[in-house]
């Protein structure tokens, strides 16, 4: 008789990325005869993957390590947090291992000491995709790691090194898998998605019946052919990003770019040592709204930054009405340790980071109500997340998931999670629609 396999509990914490990091984890492992547990009080050991990005991120990641310990007991922990293990430890020196991002061997061997696998070959416990811990209708598709930029705000090289990125051809293979798996939509994430391929000078690798450059627009181009929506995430606005655009007003990926500008004062971005062409990005946006009218811009912004006087968030506050970006997210600036802006400037009083946000996110809501009643009477793609007797909720092309905002779709005909189905919009508000399958 079979001695039972044992039993991996997981806790995926912070970016896309990591998640990423997490499906690749748990793929070898239940490619070894692992399986997963519900809880942790019913697994063998638990594996808790760290986001350490801020300060409140960290709180979450010890947080959940000390859940883990109090509810079990045997724990590997892993992640950006794991890159600085001496906080860790300190707090939980009993832990089974603590190991960096991207360290998946490393992870794998502490598992192996904690509990053998039991692995039984004539079973075949993966799925060619590998384990995916997003719905089945949707995957992140990590195309490179690490990151060349040096953001005054920002400690992501620390933690997870300079940019490496993956030759074309295993990207081209892993959305290929993922496509014939019946995902429909392709959600491309790195720390730095348009300097994919810089790293290598952009080498070429053998894909079908041909040679493909690792370069965004190739990729781009080549990923628009597998018949899923393909979604650009963390597109930093360098020059070349412009030749990616004519690929969304022909179809070939979605019109979709999400795109973390941060600020708009150019002494701002200047004493966050942001990269790429920011100075003209009204003039940018433009022009690209001109090839491709439908494009929907997401980005994020910092507001008390330090140093951030009135005169240069009024100038966000300006460049924002007359941005019209359809999605944006804004966050107080809040320290990390390690971080050269701490040093940059003096810092911003609290109560002028609170009034700052409300600020900017009340101009941002009458921009982006404007723009989603624009869109009633019209007929969209929706991509259905969650379906219920009489109501689905799903995504538009503007629309990522978790992060943008939802349609909400009524239904005669039964639709499935998954189904794409064209809906049309009857009503709006500054985030959701609301609408009619036809």
């Amino acid at each position: 008789m079979n001695a039972p396999a044992p039993k991996i509990s997981f806790v995926s914490l912070g970016c896309p990325k990591a998640l990423v990091d997490s499906e690749r984890i748990l793929t070898h492992l239940r490619a070894e005869g692992y399986e997963l547990a519900r809880k942790h009080d019913g697994a063998d050991v638990v594996i808790v993957n760290t986001c350490g990005f801020l300060d409140s991120a960290k709180v979450e990641s010890l947080q959940a390590i000390g859940d883990a310990m109090a509810e079990n007991g045997r724990v590997i922990v892993t992640g950006c947090m794991g890159a600085q293990p001496d906080e860790i430890r300190e707090k939980y020196p009993n832990l089974l291992a603590v190991t960096g991002p991207q360290a998946y061997e490393s992870v794998v061997a502490a598992v192996h000491e904690a509990v053998p696998p039991a692995h039984d070959p004539f079973l075949d416990l993966v799925p060619p995709q590998g384990v995916k811990l997003t719905p089945r209708h949707y995957a992140y598709l990590k195309i490179s790691e690490g990151c060349n930029n040096r953001c005054t705000f920002c400690i992501i090289p620390q933690l997870r090194g300079d940019l490496v990125s993956r030759p074309a051809a295993d990207v081209l293979r892993e959305a290929e898998k993922l496509v014939k798996a019946g995902v429909k939509e392709l959600l491309v994430v790195s720390q730095d998605t348009s300097a994919y391929g810089i790293d290598t000078r952009y080498a070429t690798s053998p894909w079908r019946d041909r040679e493909v450059r690792a370069r965004f627009y190739d990729l781009a181009k080549e990923l628009g052919e597998l018949g899923a929506w393909v979604r650009l995430h963390y597109v930093y606005p360098y020059p070349h990003v412009d030749e990616v655009i004519p690929l969304m007003a022909e179809g070939k990926v979605l019109p979709y770019l999400d795109m973390p500008l941060q600020h708009a004062s150019p002494t701002v971005l200047k004493r966050m040592r942001r990269p790429g062409n920011q100075e003209k990005m009204l003039e940018r946006i433009r022009s690209w709204r001109t090839t491709c009218p439908d494009l929907a811009i997401r980005s994020t912004f910092i507001v008390g930054f330090p140093g951030e006087t009135e005169e240069e968030f009024e100038e966000l506050l300006t460049w924002l009405k007359e941005a019209k970006l359809e999605r944006v997210g804004c966050f107080q600036y809040e320290p990390v340790r390690g971080a050269p802006a701490n040093a940059v400037a003096e810092a911003v009083p609290d109560e002028v980071k609170a009034e700052r946000q409300r600020r900017f996110m009340e101009t941002q809501q009458a921009v982006s109500l404007k723009l989603q009643k624009a869109k009633v009477g019209k007929r969209l793609p929706v991509i259905i997340d969650a379906a219920g007797p009489t109501v689905a909720k799903g995504r538009s092309k503007y629309d990522a998931p978790e992060i943008d905002g939802n349609v909400h779709v009524a239904f005669r005909r039964p639709v499935r999670v998954g189904d794409i189905v064209t809906v049309k919009i009857e009503s709006a508000d500054a985030y959701d629609l609301h609408g009619v399958a036809v």
